[in-house]
């Protein structure tokens, strides 16, 4: 899922401030003892209440909890061992979306989705890689990591800032005036702590060209690069849809992002299953794939043909015809053309192969399996996966003559192939057609009687 985490404020004892973001007191969080003590504040502590914690592949712990005192309210923590920690406070139905985008290699983020791993800043994931099951990772240009050291600079002035307390914390009025101010109490109180993380070592932000305000595109520019209207993208926005990723920046209350960001979400929305229909569609009037548009009018037409220009048919267009069992019969008789026609919808000569291929790759694992446990092949030893045995059921019942053909060809394959021999092959896929296939047992009796040879006579 893409990125879509607002954070409301900082923990104090954060080692990674957000920019712009007021502080809350966390003093009442356990947050020096351990994952499983943050996962103990509210997990089963009351109703609406709950707490997690996971350790991280990446190195470290996250964990989240419902604060104690603002039931509404929500606290996630990442701790990392070299990195330190950060602690942020968000609305409580918000805190385990950020424990699921903690989970992986992000550490920090910033700048509407832009995250940091520990070394390298990467822009918001918003295209699917099918191969590693995960977005793709687009390293940010000529980045720069800004740490608090870096902001510090001996002239703001603590004193005029508030420091917020959970139990009165409103969002909606908790706005800096000057966010360095801010940033220079949190780092009195940060050299307070033990063993606190260095100045030089706090991140608050990066900096890169991509972000420069005059690079930012608006919601316009936007809309065209997605191909939309602008009108159509602020509908996006308002009603959360089309995974519109968060702006890098708001100036003036208009919505604004990175070039880059804005190229990786209309490339998103390209490769999704709706631009991928819209681009098969190739301008069909019902928006099919060209497949199903071929099947459309070539019912189409037989229908006609049936309906209109046949004397026996048309008939029943007449008034004292309209009759429940006059339509009746023209229902079947439309239903009738379709299930004839399946071998012009189904490819059955390449439906069955790709079943053959299929199923002798399923028995050959199956045999390295029996192999290996050092026991003598048994057809309760050949397994087809779920999914195969749907098809080779589905594949029997529609196409029977067909199903014989290639079941054979299957048999003979592995009893020459792999030495099982037919009897054995046979009754492993009978057997998988029925509890995984759901094909009818007396169906399957029937069929398989006719398809698997009988034993040799010794």
């Amino acid at each position: 899922m893409v990125y879509d985490i607002r954070p409301l404020a900082n923990g104090l004892r954060t080692d990674h401030p957000v920019p712009g973001l007021p502080f809350v007191d966390d003093s009442h969080l356990p947050l020096d003892d351990g994952p499983d003590a943050i996962e103990a504040v509210g997990r089963n502590k009351g109703e609406g209440m709950w707490g997690r914690c996971d350790p991280s592949h990446e190195g470290g712990w996250l964990a989240f909890t419902t604060d104690p005192i603002a039931h509404h309210l929500g606290w996630a923590v990442r701790h990392h061992p070299d990195h330190g920690r950060t602690v942020l406070l968000l609305r409580d139905e918000d805190t385990a979306s950020l424990h699921t985008y903690w989970t992986g290699a992000p550490l920090l983020f910033r700048a509407g989705g832009y995250w940091w791993d520990g070394d390298t800043w990467y822009r918001p994931g918003q295209i699917w890689d099918p191969v590693t099951e995960d977005y793709a990772r687009h390293k940010a240009r000529a980045t720069a990591t800004v740490h608090a050291a870096d902001m510090l600079d001996g002239h703001a002035h603590p004193a005029r800032t508030h420091l917020y307390k959970v139990a009165t914390f409103d969002p909606a009025t908790a706005q800096p005036e000057n966010w360095t101010d801010d940033l220079t109490r949190w780092a009195q109180h940060h050299q307070k702590q033990d063993d606190p993380l260095p100045f030089e070592k706090c991140v608050v932000d990066l900096a890169s060209p991509e972000l420069a305000g005059d690079r930012l595109l608006g919601v316009p520019e936007m809309a065209a690069l997605g191909g939309i209207t602008a009108s159509t993208l602020r509908g996006y926005i308002s009603r959360g849809e089309n995974d519109v990723p968060l702006p890098q920046a708001t100036v003036g209350g208009r919505a604004q992002w990175s070039r880059p960001v804005a190229e990786d979400w209309a490339e998103a929305r390209r490769r999704s299953s709706e631009g991928l229909k819209e681009a098969m569609s190739a301008g069909d009037r019902h928006h099919l794939a060209p497949g199903a548009a071929q099947i459309r009018d070539r019912f189409s037409e037989t229908f006609f043909r049936f309906l209109w220009k046949r004397p026996d048919t048309r008939k029943h267009w007449a008034l004292r015809h309209r009759n429940e069992p006059s339509v009746r019969e023209v229902a079947d008789q439309l239903a009738f053309e379709v299930a004839d026609s399946l071998r012009q919808i189904i490819p059955t000569d390449a439906l069955g192969p790709t079943l053959r291929h299929a199923i002798l790759e399923d028995f050959t694992t199956s045999l390295r399996t029996a192999e290996r446990r050092g026991r003598e092949l048994k057809d309760f030893d050949l397994i087809l996966s779920l999914p195969l045995a749907k098809m080779l059921s589905w594949f029997i019942q529609h196409f029977p003559t067909s199903a014989q053909w290639y079941i054979g060809e299957i048999m003979g394959e592995a009893d020459k192939q792999l030495g099982i021999p037919a009897q054995v092959s046979g009754e492993a896929l009978r057997r998988s057609a029925i509890t995984n296939g759901h094909l009818d047992a007396q169906a399957a009796k029937e069929f398989f009687s006719r398809v698997v040879p009988r034993e040799p006579e010794s």
